[in-house]
């Protein structure tokens, strides 16, 4: 069995100790160090060889949101996967760390069970958004969005769709929907294998770390719309 190296970066100590044991209790992961900070939290990815960081957005010095950036953007790193710890789902923080390349987000009030799910979740490179979050977070952040501008059909943002296929971008809408691989596979009526390979070619096409970049670039290209409450 292969352990999943977690590091827990928060600024609250008796949270970082709930969350240890927690996690060290399971079989398959394993706690391999703790940050109080962003700053300590991107030093410890480097050295630890964490394969899941679970961070806090509002931490003292660097914040949540700058060290998901550093760790997403060294070159190092790029087999990390960074779970946001919020307090709150509906939160424009959340999609500014899906923009700095966190493959999801928690909320701080999840049960116990859909943490170590969570940590499973991004370990094999799946993204973690509820249909909360994809439906109506991001929708409402990314497509009407904040300082982008480059939404919609026509806009620069499309241009990046340009080297997929009429299939990867049918597959990309559905991911971008929330769906899973089984759901699309079913929705479509090919294997979930195909699906997989579809999305794996997407993602390594518009350059995506992993499933939850697919769904900020199919809102920010304007592939995708919120839907008219």
């Amino acid at each position: 069995m292969t352990t999943i190296k977690v590091l827990l970066a928060d600024d609250q100590t008796l949270l970082r100790s709930a969350f240890r044991i927690l996690v060290d209790s399971e079989p398959d992961m394993q706690v391999v160090g703790e940050a109080s900070d962003g700053a300590q939290a991107y030093e410890l990815t480097r050295s630890t060889g964490a394969d899941v960081v679970l961070m806090d957005i509002r931490m003292p010095g660097v914040d949540g949101l700058a060290a998901t950036r550093m760790i997403s953007e060294d070159p190092e790193l790029t087999g990390v996967r960074v779970v946001i710890l919020t307090t709150f789902e509906v939160d424009d923080y959340v999609v500014q760390s899906l923009r700095a390349g966190a493959s999801g987000f928690l909320g701080k009030g999840a049960e116990p069970d859909e943490l170590l799910n969570a940590i499973r979740i991004a370990a094999a490179g799946e993204a973690l958004l509820s249909p909360v979050a994809t439906k109506g977070l991001i929708a409402k952040f990314l497509a009407q969005g904040d300082s982008s501008g480059d939404g919609g059909p026509g806009g620069p943002g499309a241009e990046r769709l340009s080297t997929l296929t009429g299939r990867e971008r049918e597959v990309l809408v559905l991911v971008a929907g929330g769906l899973s691989n089984d759901e699309i596979a079913e929705q479509l009526v090919v294997s979930p294998l195909t699906v997989k390979t579809h999305v794996n070619r997407a993602m390594a096409k518009l350059g995506a770390r992993d499933r939850a970049q697919l769904v900020v670039i199919a809102y920010e290209s304007g592939l995708v719309r919120p839907r008219v409450q």
